[in-house]
């Protein structure tokens, strides 16, 4: 079995070897050597561009311990991993120019990372254990600190493992000073589909999923998905389906799912007033499910995605993969209104409330089973003319197609399964100040969510400038960056299961 970039046996993989392989891509026959010389993260480049990023002297400091708790999930104890001892992270707030300080704790029993996710930031902060960082090591501290340059909903989570798929992530929220939207209040949400402890652990999901769905080297004929005979599948997802993601919703059976941490039984509730415009900030920070969300009877305007603002657009509901984030706005009506999020194509529903004090919530099983109406997601958004690149022809043009199946659970790029190992093996290679054009290609029969660090993309056609985009089954993608970031970029799906099982790439700065 391969071994991929999450697996323990790569732990000790650092950035030292990953320099080791830098050199050794250098000597490769087939690629000349100058090509291959690439742009570290340990290179003066890289704090070179640090330093050009905007900066007004304030620094926001935030402590993030790493370490294991006991909670409740639907009134059950749950004994999982988080940061800070919660469900959710600490809500992390700073705005444009500051310098961010996160001394991060590890009080795991094994190494941890923080990713920024969706931050254009200096690489050598970018929390990608074994390529731009060495583990922070159990026991151990580790700083990161750079500077903001952009405004956004963003988040962080931990890049280690499955590590996500327990609590190790929160909200990052960037604020622009300048900023025209106005609104009235704001409210920051999380999605997760949650499991652990509760039916079994992200690593016994994984495990069973890399046996594939023909473990027996026939068919599935005989097998018993629930128990009572056969194998017993119990993590395994079968015949969840979403029309919107163009086939199989997911892979995983998933228990609960949260908002803000709080199963649907015990929903948040947000205390307005009628007539109240509320930003709301909305994090899919799950590993397996995509969300729509909406507020049943009511349009929302979205104004941003990824951080970045779109034209706005009233839809009913909005389809959020792995990753992604929302902005909308919606005005308060009185009484007791529901932000509703349905997990695509599975069972369940997560929510919370806004209320004007007077009424009633409405009890959890009342909730509507569906939210049709006008539907959107990301790749269907046009950037703000505030934000669009401006028009260039690319220098260098990157396809990238989706490979593997649920057969031998085999996920990768370009048929190449990631390999920590040789982590410049099949890279995308690129200079600073090129335009580069990405054509992802989905050969897959499943929906990726797919993710660029360290940049935002701009999709064809002036659409939304993004970091995560859905790449539906047998589509293809068209985006657009600027080589501004110097240094090694991971790309990979946002399925936390797709990804664990290689499908990973790098875009890698050469000198």
């Amino acid at each position: 079995m391969n071994r991929l970039i999450t697996r323990r046996s790569v732990l000790s993989a650092s950035v030292a070897s990953a320099a080791a392989a830098a050199l050794a891509a250098c000597s490769s026959p087939a690629t000349p050597a100058a090509a291959a010389v690439r742009i570290l993260p340990t290179d003066p480049l890289v704090a070179d561009f640090e330093a050009r990023r905007i900066a007004d002297g304030t620094t926001v400091t935030q402590q993030l311990t790493a370490a294991p708790f006991n909670t409740k999930i639907t009134g059950n104890p749950v004994s999982t991993w988080g940061y800070n001892g919660s469900l959710n992270g600490p809500l992390i707030r700073a705005k444009t120019g500051d310098l961010l300080d996160v001394p991060v704790t590890n009080k795991l029993a094994e190494g941890t990372s923080v990713h920024w996710h969706g931050l254009a930031l200096r690489n050598d902060a970018d929390g990608v254990q074994g390529l731009t960082q060495e583990a922070i090591a159990a026991g151990a501290d580790y700083a990161y600190r750079f500077r903001l340059a952009h405004p956004g909903t963003y988040w962080y989570h931990s890049h280690f493992d499955m590590q996500r798929e327990r609590a190790l992530y929160g909200a990052l929220i960037i604020e622009d000073p300048k900023e025209a939207l106005s609104y009235d209040q704001e409210w920051v949400i999380i999605l997760d589909d949650w499991l652990d402890g509760v039916t079994g652990t992200p690593e016994e999901v994984v495990e069973e999923l890399s046996m594939g769905m023909d473990m027996s080297g026939g068919s599935m004929e005989g097998m018993d998905h629930e128990g009572g005979g056969g194998m017993d599948m119990k993590h395994m997802l079968m015949g969840a389906t979403s029309k919107y993601l163009g086939g199989d919703a997911g892979d995983v059976k998933i228990p609960v799912h949260l908002f803000n941490g709080k199963p649907a039984q015990e929903a948040e509730i947000l205390e307005s007033r009628p007539g109240s415009r509320i930003r709301l900030r909305i994090i899919n920070a799950a590993g397996d499910t995509a969300y729509r969300v909406g507020v049943p009877g009511q349009k929302l305007t979205l104004t941003h995605t990824d951080g970045f603002p779109v034209q706005h657009h009233d839809i009913d509901a909005v389809v959020l993969g792995m990753g992604e984030r929302f902005d909308a706005l919606i005005t308060v009506r009185d009484g007791y209104t529901p932000v509703l999020a349905l997990p695509e194509g599975k069972d369940g529903n997560a929510y919370g409330l806004i209320s004007t004090g007077i009424g009633t919530p409405p009890p959890a099983g009342r909730m509507p089973k569906t939210l049709d109406g006008t539907v959107t997601d990301g790749s269907r958004l046009k950037a703000d003319a505030s934000v669009l690149f401006a028009p260039k022809p690319p220098d260098r043009v990157h396809e990238m197609r989706l490979t593997g199946s649920m057969e031998k659970y085999d996920w990768g790029i370009n048929g190449r399964r990631f390999d920590m190992a040789n982590p410049f093996d099949g890279a995308f290679d690129l200079r600073l100040n090129e335009r580069v054009q990405v054509k992802i290609v989905n050969d897959t029969d499943m929906w990726h969510p797919m993710h660029l660090h360290g940049h935002t993309f701009q999709l064809a056609d002036n659409g939304a400038r993004k970091d995560t985009v859905i790449v539906k089954p047998k589509q293809t993608v068209v985006f657009e960056f600027d080589a501004d970031n110097p240094g090694q970029w991971l790309t990979h799906c946002h399925n936390s299961y797709h990804a664990e099982r290689g499908m990973m790439g790098v875009f890698s700065y050469l000198q």
